[in-house]
Order: C-alpha cells, then sequence, then structure tokens
C-alpha cells in the first residue's frame, strides 16, 4: 500500500501586514483546500480528513474551521497539530500514515499561518500579579539553551565558519532564482483576490549594496539573509492507491521520512539527522534526488544543511526559497511539498524536502512521481 500526494497547491506569501493580512486562518485556507479538490476532480463528499499545522494562532482546532468553510461535510472533524516550522511536513506524514494504516483514503494535510492576525499572548502569574505579554513561547525547559531564534543562528554560523558574505550571496541567489521562475510559480499559486496575482509580493532584485545596508539583527544575521515573518496557507491532496487509480492520475508518492530532534539550542541543524536517516530507510543517497527544497529561515541554516547532508547545491530551492517569499511558519513545510510536487510533475524523479523548527527539530520526506 501506497499513499501518493495527487493534487498541490498555495496561496501566494505575504509579508506580515501585506496582502493576506485581512484574512482569518480559516479563510485562507478554505480556498486551497477546495482547489486541491478541483484539481483531482474530487468533491468535497469524498475527503475523509483534514490536518493542518499552524504555530502562531489561538489554539482552538483551526482544521475545523478550514473544513467547515471549505463546506466539506460535518462529519469530517479536522485535525490541528502544532510542531512550528516542521507542522507542513509533519502533516503530510501524518496523511501518510493514516492512508497506509487504512484509517482514510482521502486527506486534505498542510498548513496555515497569518503572522498578521496572531493573537497578542499574555502570560498569567497565580499570586494575582499582573499579566505579563510575550511573543515567543519555550521551546526548551532551561533558559540558557533556548535561545532566540536569530541568536541560534548566529551561534551556528559561528560554529561552522560561514560568514555574512556567504549567507548574503546565498539569499541574492534565493531571489534571483524566484523572479527568473515567476511564471512557473504561478502555476502552484491560488490567488484568493481578483487583484492580487500569482506571484509571492516579497520576492525582489536583492543585491550585494542592498545586503550591506541591510540592519543587523545579530552578529552575521542580518534582514536580508533571514526569512521575513508572513502569512500563507498550502495543501497537498493525499490518497491511497485504490484512489489514484480509480482516477487514472500521475502523483508524488510520499515514499517516506523522519522527524528527529536534536540540540534545542542549535535548531538550524535538526534537519540533516531527519535527512539522513530518511535517506538511509529508502537506500538512497543525495546524488539519487532530482531535486531538494530546504527551508531557508535564515540562510545560515540552509547553507549548513546542503553542507552537512551531502546535497548538491545545483538541486536545491531551483526556483528560490523562504529568503526570497517570506515563513508563514506552520504553512512552511508544506510549501516546500508544493514546490516539489510541481516540479517533480514536469521532470520526475525523487524529491527532498527538509525544514527546522525552535526547540532542536528537524523533518525531512521523500516523494517519487509516478505516472498514471
Amino acid at each position: 500500500m501506497q499513499a501518493h500526494v495527487i493534487a498541490a497547491r498555495r496561496t501566494i506569501v505575504a509579508s506580515r501586514g501585506g496582502a493576506l493580512a485581512g484574512l482569518e486562518l480559516h479563510e485562507l485556507a478554505a480556498p486551497v483546500l477546495l482547489a486541491c479538490l478541483e484539481d483531482a476532480g474530487l468533491g468535497t463528499d469524498q475527503v475523509d480528513e483534514v490536518i493542518v499545522s499552524n504555530a502562531m494562532g489561538g489554539g482552538g482546532n483551526p482544521a475545523r474551521l478550514a473544513a467547515l468553510q471549505a463546506g466539506l461535510p460535518e462529519r469530517v472533524g479536522g485535525l490541528s497539530i502544532d510542531r512550528q516550522c516542521c507542522g507542513g511536513l509533519d502533516a503530510l506524514m501524518l496523511a501518510r500514515a493514516m492512508v497506509l494504516a487504512g484509517q482514510a483514503e482521502v486527506v486534505l494535510a498542510g498548513g496555515v499561518e497569518s503572522y498578521s492576525r496572531r493573537p497578542i499572548r499574555m502570560r498569567s502569574f497565580a499570586d494575582g500579579s499582573e499579566p505579563q505579554p510575550y511573543d515567543q513561547p519555550p521551546f526548551a525547559p532551561w533558559p540558557d539553551r533556548d535561545p532566540d531564534m536569530a541568536e541560534a543562528a548566529e551561534a551556528l554560523a559561528k560554529q561552522l565558519d560561514i560568514g555574512r558574505g556567504r549567507q548574503d550571496e546565498w539569499a541574492i541567489c534565493s531571489h534571483q532564482k524566484a523572479l527568473a521562475a515567476r511564471d512557473e510559480l504561478a502555476r502552484e499559486i491560488l490567488p484568493l483576490q481578483p487583484d492580487q496575482g500569482q506571484c509571492d509580493p516579497f520576492t525582489r532584485r536583492l543585491g550585494p549594496r542592498l545586503c550591506a545596508r541591510a540592519p543587523v539583527v545579530c552578529g552575521s544575521i542580518t534582514t536580508a539573509n533571514m526569512a521575513v515573518a508572513a502569512d500563507g496557507a498550502a495543501f497537498c491532496l493525499v490518497v491511497s492507491e485504490r484512489v489514484r487509480k480509480e482516477l487514472g492520475r500521475s502523483g508524488a508518492t510520499i515514499l517516506g521520512g523522519a522527524s528527529r530532534g536534536g540540540p534545542p539550542e542549535l535548531p538550524g541543524i535538526a534537519p540533516v539527522a531527519a535527512i539522513r536517516e530518511t535517506l538511509d530507510g529508502l537506500s538512497l543517497s543525495p546524488s539519487d534526488l532530482a531535486q531538494a527544497e530546504i527551508m531557508e529561515a535564515f540562510a545560515v541554516q540552509a547553507i549548513a544543511c546542503v553542507e552537512q547532508a551531502g546535497l548538491s547545491e545545483e538541486i536545491v530551492n531551483r526556483r528560490g526559497g523562504a529568503l526570497a517569499r517570506g515563513h508563514p511558519i506552520g504553512a512552511s513545510g508544506t510549501i516546500l511539498a508544493v514546490r516539489l510536487f510541481h516540479d517533480l510533475m514536469r521532470t520526475g524523479g525523487l524529491g527532498l524536502a527538509a525544514i527546522a523548527a525552535a526547540g532542536g527539530l528537524g523533518t525531512a520526506l521523500v516523494l517519487e512521481w509516478n505516472e498514471a
């Protein structure tokens, strides 16, 4: 038995306060769910489950809201997960597990995030003290091992001797590739408004001069070589072998994947263990891959993962990465999978997606294109 992605779509990725700022989580997600079903020729009544990754929302069950907003049958409960940045890939792995277990045959899995509409967080105290606002929750129980993400990226840069110049070069290249691929990227993007267009608005002509003027966040980490906070949604339609054959559709088989933890103070390098375990478990080597989508929350993170995992830069983020789009945390992992799906549709072969998350987490999965 196998699980296949037969449709994959996303919204544009818009910077916080930008083109998607007026939409709630379920309003971002629901049109993408419906677009996946339409692409595959399936009806809403055929959906067994919706799995949604979300990290910044106010709790509750965003998956349920998205399912109801999309007009799915009320019997579809909706499952929301939070593994921060990894959640978008973890949702796909959960969908695969449900299909392989015979628990479901049609699952919509992905992620949605709105930095723009995230709630204001307050911490209360048992002694009646005034509640205190906070922006980032703890990702480790030890303050000395729970750094700010930019500080963690700078620590990684120092440890691996990856300087600002090299990080800026990676960021410049990411924007260049995304600009050159706008026509191709448009095929995966669903416009939510008539005047919105089908390109990520943050992508720009970034060059050395702009990078040199970028404000420093921490050490070698600047606003040019780290991904901007963003809004967006992305989903994949995961189905059983029976459903794929019944529809007569080509698709990308989810061959396998892994989620692994590492030192919480160095989250950027965590995907390496997940990549190695995934490839080893499938008896694959990096040279077997036609393409890889590696998360660019920070340029140094992407550089480190590519080097440590033995990947060729030539196959990585061929149409740009998160540095050229933005980082809607809960959706970012699925965006990588959507990218793989649409490129493998044209090239065939094997593709890898990998992402890191706060707390020292990493997730990776491999897709293989199969014709109908």
